[in-house]
């Protein structure tokens, strides 16, 4: 959400607004089918310690799962950084004159306060934040549309004014620098998939999970960053990137415009959105840190579950990680949000190849072992092409980032400090990787198909049964007035 609502601002000064949509739809097109494996993965391997990141451990090379892990823990514990930064930068638009780390020590400790009283006080704190940011976003939608069309306060149509001038894009660097952040703002989407794998009826939870995800891509994304476009011109000095004092795109928007009391209104609501996020990520890194100690990835030491649920100790390793935050009060601290915002990026990309890869690698397996599909408690509605043409968009999303850190937006001549910055993430999963391949020298690259145990943690369906509800569902579906299968195959 943090990429949506403040570093989209970033990637529409470098893109301009048409390629910012078809930036975010095409990773959105790859999300889908990530999820769907996600899905199918989570459901037949409900058992597997360490879920989806275990996967590449058990179907492709334990070096692969090594670094891919641990690039997911970092990006976690760098995300809750980078939230706690943002809430810094957000506060600027009421006060510019208090020392930004205050406001991160404040936010730091609501976190803490959430973390440390365990899951209840973690699911009671995102529910009241995901309503704030659905709210905001559906608000935002409505306003926009009204302010575009001439009901502003300013009584000025606006239409596609800025589509003209500046302009509605930029050019092919432009476009590729939208994907990172992308993947940033869509990150944790898997999440859905893998907790609707937990419900009672996992074969019509995950479908519907996963059209959740999608009109929330089609709509809350791409619907408020097309009315973004057409309200604020790319080359604001006031976007995050423009040179100028930076706000959010969903402010300016609305600040542009003589609409006063919503820019307040969306900080504080991008407020709630960033301590969301950096709750979550503390959440979900001292799980991660916790779980590659259980697969002896990290020091046992960090393989504690205290009598209320909690990893204590990995909880409080990655409460000290976070501390990196207090870095707001660095005056370059926009340059520091890029380095962050790309390693992030980037760490998502492979977390979701890895589950795509392990998928394929399944499907293989299956295959060897002439098993059907049709024993498995799930099967993804993309089927193994779908992961195919995920795993083919992340390795193209590698090759325009290593183009655009290599050749930054707007530059002809190589740019060192700018590789590092935009390729980061890269490096440190090559250092995990072949660190892991030099400590145990282990020059396997990836496990054969006859070897892969696919029985073990596989949870297992009776075939007759499933056959049998299917076949259910299909005369139910056939049954069903034309307008109810439309709304099904669209809603649920």
């Amino acid at each position: 959400m943090l990429g949506c609502l403040v570093a989209s601002g970033g990637v529409l000064n470098k893109a301009g607004p048409l390629f910012v949509i078809v930036g975010y739809a095409i990773v959105g097109s790859f999300v889908y089918p990530t999820l769907q494996a996600a899905g199918e993965m989570a459901v037949n391997y409900s058992d597997l310690s360490g879920g989806y990141n275990n996967y590449p451990r058990k179907f492709v090379d334990e070096a692969a799962a090594f670094a891919i892990t641990w690039n997911y823990c970092i990006q976690l514990m760098a995300d809750t950084a980078i939230q706690l930064v943002t809430a810094s930068m957000t506060i600027r638009f009421w006060n510019t004159s208090i020392n930004p780390d205050i406001w991160v020590t404040i936010f730091y400790i609501v976190i803490l306060l959430i973390n440390f009283k365990g899951a209840k006080g973690y699911g009671e704190g995102e529910f009241i934040f995901g309503s704030c940011k659905l709210l905001l976003l559906v608000g935002f939608i409505f306003m926009s549309i009204i302010v575009t069309v001439g009901g502003g306060p300013e009584k000025e149509y606006i239409g596609g004014r800025y589509w003209h001038d500046p302009g509605f894009y930029t050019d092919f660097k432009g476009l590729c620098s939208v994907f990172v952040t992308g993947a940033f703002s869509l990150g944790q989407s898997e999440f859905v998939a893998l907790s609707a794998a937990e419900q009672t009826n996992p074969r019509q939870a995950i479908p519907n999970a996963c059209k959740l995800i999608f009109w929330r891509i089609l709509v809350l994304f791409l619907g408020s960053l097309t009315l973004v476009g057409l309200l604020v011109p790319y080359n604001s000095p006031r976007l995050l990137g423009g040179g100028g004092s930076e706000a959010s795109p969903y402010v300016l928007a609305a600040e542009l415009h003589g609409v006063l009391v919503v820019p307040g209104i969306v900080n504080a609501v991008i407020l709630l959105s960033v301590t969301s996020v950096a709750s979550s990520s503390l959440y979900s890194a001292s799980r991660t840190l916790q779980s590659l100690s259980e697969q002896r990835f990290a020091p046992a030491y960090f393989n504690y579950i205290d009598n209320q649920g909690r990893p204590l100790r990995a909880l409080i390793f990655c409460s000290v990680a976070a501390l990196f935050s207090f870095i707001a009060a660095f005056d370059k601290q926009e340059e520091v949000f890029y380095w962050l915002l790309t390693v992030l990026g980037l760490s998502q990309i492979f977390t979701w190849f890895g589950i795509c890869i392990s998928h394929v690698r399944f499907r293989m397996a299956l295959k060897y072992n002439n098993i059907s599909t049709d024993s498995l408690g799930y099967v993804s509605q993309t089927g193994v092409w779908g992961s195919y043409y995920a795993m083919a968009c992340h390795i193209l999303v590698l090759v325009a980032q290593f183009w655009i850190s290599l050749f930054p937006v707007g530059k002809s001549k190589a740019d060192v400090t700018s590789f590092f910055q935009g390729y980061l993430g890269v490096i440190i999963l090559l250092l995990f990787y072949f660190g892991y391949k030099i400590w145990h020298n282990d020059w396997k690259f990836y496990i054969k198909i006859e070897d892969i145990d696919i029985y073990a943690d596989r949870t297992m369906f009776d075939e007759e049964k499933l056959k049998l509800e299917r076949e259910e569902q299909a005369e139910k579906f056939r049954s069903m007035p034309v307008l109810q299968k439309v709304l099904k195959v669209l809603f649920y």
